[in-house]
Order: structure tokens, then C-alpha cells, then sequence
């Protein structure tokens, strides 16, 4: 196999408009995972203690 340059990447130039969108959306989906995670932690972690 030879090591040939994808044509559609070239390097210096920003990334097209439609990657960026769709990394902005992923953050944004996984960021808002992350805390509804964490706020199910904290509630099950108070809901715990209650009945020792």
C-alpha cells in the first residue's frame, strides 16, 4: 500500500463548515450526558445515605 494524500484533506485550510457543526453538536450532546450523569449520581448518592 502506498501512502497517498487524501485529496479531500489539505492541511493550512479550516475545516469545512458541515465538521465543525456536527463536532459542535457532539460536544454539546455529550456535554449535556455528562451532567445529567453526574446529577443522577448526586440523587442516588442522597438517596442512599438515607437509609442506613
Amino acid at each position: 500500500m502506498e501512502n497517498k494524500s487524501d485529496p479531500t484533506r489539505k492541511s493550512g485550510k479550516p475545516a469545512p463548515k458541515g465538521r465543525e457543526e456536527r463536532l459542535k453538536a457532539a460536544l454539546k450532546a455529550n456535554l449535556a450526558r455528562r451532567k445529567a450523569q453526574s446529577r443522577a449520581r448526586s440523587t442516588s448518592e442522597g438517596t442512599d445515605n438515607k437509609d442506613e
